[in-house]
């Protein structure tokens, strides 16, 4: 069920957050409560992916290690576990919300269709992963009564997904030229690192751009444009982000480098702090 990558599933707080509804405890409990059923909804997703990929993940150094492949976990029952996770998360996302529901179902769709076979396709496989993020962030906005969540932040959602989908596709193809050809992902044919490079060039720059844009623009922004003062802690984060994939290799899995890197925690951590002593303390 990879629980380390529930991590992502934090986007979904992104309208709590931003929507200064922290000292709301009705906000609050609906959001964990979606929280809650996307890192279940996900973790069927996982499933539903190791069981389609046994037989590659079973001739990969690492993912044969994985239950499925390895033996431990039958395919039936992670099957029927995928299949009641499931059933259990739509019943509940559309008591929260109908519109919540119809974005799990959303989610599950573009998923299971990542799954079986789009993930082979260059580029469409990088924009559903990004989809599945701002999907997230959506069920967020759907499940409180938001006044100032801003519509830049899909935007920036978008373009900064877009870029750790592209540098994670960067660290696979690196690896790969390397001489570990065991790690070859079949989409990979269809990149190449000039390629690659040229559109982490784009995301990352419209990255920087639309942020920027969102903490002077927005309207519902503290007046001081105190917001602005968050912009190198989102440039810092980029930078060491591309410095680690091109320097150092790594980035063929982004939630690690989040968990294990301490600049790039510190930088998240400072982030954290400013936008909660902007929105909350001092606006």
């Amino acid at each position: 069920m990879r629980p380390r990558q529930w991590i992502k599933n934090g986007f979904v707080l992104a309208a709590l957050i931003f929507d200064r509804q922290l000292g709301n405890p009705e906000a609050v409990a609906r959001t964990l409560a979606g929280l809650i059923i996307f890192c279940l909804v996900s973790s069927a997703v996982y499933l539903i992916n190791d069981v389609k990929d046994i037989e590659a993940d079973r001739a990969h150094p690492q993912k044969k290690n994985r239950p499925i492949a390895a033996g431990i976990l039958p395919a039936n029952i992670a099957i029927a576990t995928a299949i009641i996770l499931g059933i259990v998360c739509l019943s509940i996302s559309f008591v929260l919300s109908t519109l919540f529901g119809i974005i799990v179902i959303l989610y599950l769709t573009i998923n299971v269709l990542y799954s079986f076979g789009l993930k082979h396709v260059p580029l469409v496989d990088v924009l559903l992963i990004s989809a599945g993020f701002v999907l997230r962030v959506s069920a967020g906005v759907s499940l409180i009564q938001v006044e100032r969540f801003s519509p830049w932040l899909f935007a920036v959602t978008t373009l900064f997904t877009l870029f750790m989908g592209f540098g994670k596709r960067r660290a696979e193809l690196t690896t790969l030229t390397r001489g570990e050809a065991q790690n070859h992902r079949r989409v990979l044919d269809g990149y190449t690192i000039p390629l690659l490079d040229q559109l982490i060039t784009i995301v990352s720059s419209t990255t920087i751009m639309a942020y920027s844009l969102y903490t002077f623009s927005a309207v519902n922004l503290p007046e001081n444009h105190s917001m602005m003062l968050t912009i190198p802690f989102v440039l810092y984060g980029i930078f060491r982000y591309l410095y680690l994939i091109q320097v150092k290799g790594a980035g063929g899995a982004p939630e690690d480098m989040v968990l294990t890197d301490r600049p790039l925690q510190l930088t998240v951590g400072m982030y954290g702090i400013a936008v909660i002593l902007i929105f909350y303390i001092f606006s």
